[in-house]
């Protein structure tokens, strides 16, 4: 299933909140508060409290969230049931060292990269170095691919990791957390202000591939489950915890055969539907 991002379509769903917050001279006034970490933690403890428990029911009904699927015997709080645990066999996860799989599932948009390569991520245009905060990492990656996978509040928000290997330590870089709705992407760069934390990992099948998480307004933590050590494949790497959210892989230069299908739908401005373990592509030859 493809999804186009049409920007008309998508602003006229957004909230008369975030209009006027992103839109008014006094909706941005207020806007650096609302957008700081520290009220992030605020609104991130009432998710994780009882408190925030009646607000389930309404989320599953308005998000035809089909619970089946997950492990849903007993929300304690409103994240419990946001980063709840699919069901084994929900997800089936490519096991052969040749395929290239999606660490989540979500909308999937791909990039190649060259020393020139400003990325078009949600309507706004990024450096890698912008994004990574290191032009020696940035460099690496000269020639080869960017995945950006665009997850939605309905989405699954557990990831894995997408090969065997090692990992070093995560890497996390502070910043003010704002939405990644599309309403938002015209009024300031989303990437220069959401905290995100990455993770290069040395795998078996595709060289060195870094792993960034991205957080957005109102999102209590990115939560990684290990330092530096080992991956599995189809292993859980972490979580977001609520909010929308973004994973990008960066992938060095020759290392792997994309499906053409990521290219040419993000061309014509389509993101693609994709599922965790999902075969991507395949090492290259």
């Amino acid at each position: 299933m493809e999804k186009k991002n049409e920007k008309k379509k998508s602003q006229s769903k957004e909230s008369l909140g975030l209009r006027f917050l992103y839109n008014t001279a006094v909706g941005r006034v207020i806007l650096k508060p609302v957008a700081s970490r520290a009220v992030s933690k605020i609104v991130g403890g009432f998710m994780d409290s009882r408190l925030s428990k009646p607000m389930i029911k309404s989320f599953v009904k308005k998000n035809n969230i089909n619970l089946d699927d997950f492990h849903a015997e007993d929300f304690k709080c409103f994240n419990d049931c946001f980063t709840r645990k699919i069901k084994d066999g929900k997800r089936t996860v490519d096991m052969d060292p040749a395929s290239l799989i999606s660490p989540c599932d979500a909308l999937l948009s791909a990039y190649t990269i060259d020393k020139d390569t400003r990325l078009n991520i949600k309507d706004s245009i990024y450096s890698m170095e912008d994004l990574l905060e290191s032009s020696e990492l940035a460099e690496k990656y000269n020639g080869g691919t960017c995945l950006v996978f665009r997850l939605c509040v309905t989405h699954y928000h557990r990831y894995i990791y997408i090969d065997n290997g090692t990992k070093e330590d995560n890497r996390f870089i502070k910043g003010k957390l704002h939405t990644v709705r599309p309403i938002a992407q015209e009024a300031m760069p989303i990437f220069k202000r959401n905290c995100r934390e990455y993770t290069v990992m040395h795998t078996n099948g595709f060289g060195d591939v870094t792993q960034m998480e991205v957080g957005a307004m109102l999102v209590g933590k990115i939560k990684n489950h290990h330092g530096k050590g080992k991956t599995v494949r189809g292993e859980e790497k972490g979580m977001f915890l609520y909010g929308g959210s973004t994973i990008i892989l960066f992938i060095e230069k020759d290392k792997v055969s994309l499906d053409p299908i990521y290219l040419e739908n993000t061309q014509k401005e389509i993101e693609t539907d994709v599922l965790m373990g999902q075969k991507l592509g395949k090492k290259a030859e």
